[in-house]
């Protein structure tokens, strides 16, 4: 039984949080006078005084957060951070409708970089501040950094750590799970230091360091730019963007380890890691191939463009160095490959990562074994533990859900006219919240000339990739609200 009490209470908190987060902005738009300072004050005191109604204005009483109520409240907030963060742009001007305006803003909260935006330059630079900065908050994730306050507010955090990452392996770095959401932000806050440093260096300028460090390391891919990275026309900022977009697609945990312990053998004893580390050479080997043999670029400029791309696509960033939509069909085809995959574990990566796709080339190899030797007994492992079957068996119904999910929205897409290929890519790069697909949705195009039917469909794809399918699929269950 869900304490209606309890959840509003902690949703006022969570949304006092996002009103926090628009001073930022509000203060840059106060000192430039550009256009989103209406927008920007309006939306600040309207979700600060909700959430300060909702915090203060309940009656707090002892409760510890149940499992179900955790599910409820992860999605509440994600739905509600959207929704209040995308009223700058409603009321600026920016954004003229509220679809576009919700569908821009959950795009950047789940760190999905799909944009209706068809001249992000004309934007005023606050609300381009208050867009990037939507991503930075979302990858590593509003919950986390709630929990990292709530037991000072006498509310435990497990069962919202849990649903957030509930088909992921959720380790935890200490024994309080608010100490491990600490240790992960400090390391977030850390590495976003270090790329805004290197890309000052590489000649970027303040503004624009601080917007594209903020998407890059939450693999979000919103960009000050028409044409995203290529606007920069710079190498040293393509390989400084990679080599963090690389970074960010790694476990957050294994980053403390190897800071604390001070060894970079760390990372290689993560099969996890290792797995991603060899996908990405082979991937941009592949595309670089391709590109040389089909002669659109040569040399280090072939390099540059596959490895910016194949890091892009497969830690779900979105950010692109070139037109990749344009590119040979077998270069695409890796690179639309890729989207599934996604990062690792614990990163702020989406897709269904390496980890799962590691557990279920076991599953399959150990159904191999069973056809051959019907009476053995085969056991699963990963990392040198068991594997329990109710893991498999959550694998096994996250890989259906996402078949029967891609299926459906892509039901829905396409019976607005589009085509096979946009419809498709546009699903996949929606629900692995990778952004730029192909066809009328590539990295040189943008989501604008959809339906709003289909704005709302692929905005609960990016909200569920985000939250591992399960924590939003099963509110529509009515197993979910039975006391």
């Amino acid at each position: 039984m869900i304490v209606w009490r309890a959840f509003f209470r902690l949703l006022g908190f969570f949304i006092g949080g996002v009103g926090l987060s628009l001073v930022i902005p509000l203060l840059y738009a106060v000192g430039t006078g550009d256009g989103g300072l209406y927008g920007l004050l309006v939306t600040t005191l309207l979700t600060g005084g909700l959430g300060a109604f909702l915090w203060w204005g309940i009656r707090r009483e002892p409760h510890e957060i149940s499992h179900r109520e955790g599910l409820l409240l992860v999605t509440a907030v994600w739905v509600a951070a959207a929704g209040l963060g995308a009223l700058p742009f409603l009321f600026s001007g920016a954004i003229p409708n509220y679809t576009d305006a919700f569908f821009e803003t959950i795009s950047g909260f789940t760190t999905t970089g799909a944009t209706i935006v068809t001249d992000v330059e004309g934007i005023p630079r606050s609300l381009l501040l208050w867009r990037a900065m939507t991503q930075w908050l979302g990858g590593m994730g509003i919950i986390v950094l709630g929990i990292a306050v709530l037991p000072i507010l006498g509310v435990g955090g497990m069962s919202l750590y849990r649903a957030e990452f509930s088909g992921a392996r959720s380790e935890k770095l200490k024994p309080r799970v608010a100490e491990t959401a600490l240790a992960l932000w400090r390391i977030y806050v850390f590495l976003s230091l270090a790329e805004y440093v290197a890309l000052r260096v590489a000649g970027m300028n303040m503004f624009d360091a601080v917007c594209h460090t903020f998407t890059t390391m939450a693999t979000g891919g919103f960009s000050t730019r028409a044409k995203s990275i290529e606007g920069f026309h710079s190498p040293a900022i393509e390989y400084i963007v990679t080599f963090f977009m690389f970074v960010a697609g790694i476990n957050f945990i294994r980053h403390h380890q190897v800071l604390t312990e001070r060894r970079l053998g760390r990372f290689w004893r993560d099969v996890e890691v290792r797995t991603y580390l060899v996908l990405l050479g082979v991937s941009i080997l592949l595309v670089m191939a391709a590109l040389l043999v089909s002669s659109e670029m040569a040399g280090e400029e072939a390099f540059r463009a596959a490895s910016f791309q194949v890091v892009s696509i497969m830690t779900t960033t979105g950010f692109s160095s070139a037109d990749f939509g344009q590119w040979v069909p077998f270069a695409c085809f890796v690179l639309l490959s890729l989207m599934f995959i996604g990062g690792c574990t614990g990163s702020t990566a989406g897709g269904i990562k390496v980890s799962r796709l590691v557990l279920l080339t076991k599953v399959v190899s150990r159904q191999f074994k069973r056809v051959v030797e019907r009476r053995g007994v085969f056991s699963l492992r990963m990392e040198g533990r068991a594997v329990s079957e109710a893991t498999v068996d959550g694998l096994l119904n996250l890989v259906f859900l996402v078949f029967l999910m891609t299926f459906g929205a892509c039901l829905v897409v396409t019976a607005t006219g589009a085509d096979l290929v946009t419809s498709f890519s546009a699903v996949v790069a929606c629900m692995f919240n990778v952004g730029p697909g192909l066809g009328d949705v590539g990295p040189a195009s943008h989501y604008a000339h959809f339906p709003a039917l289909v704005k709302w469909t692929l905005s609960l794809c990016m909200l569920a990739g985000r939250l591992e399918f399960f924590t939003v699929l099963v509110l529509l269950t009515p197993a979910f609200w039975r006391k």
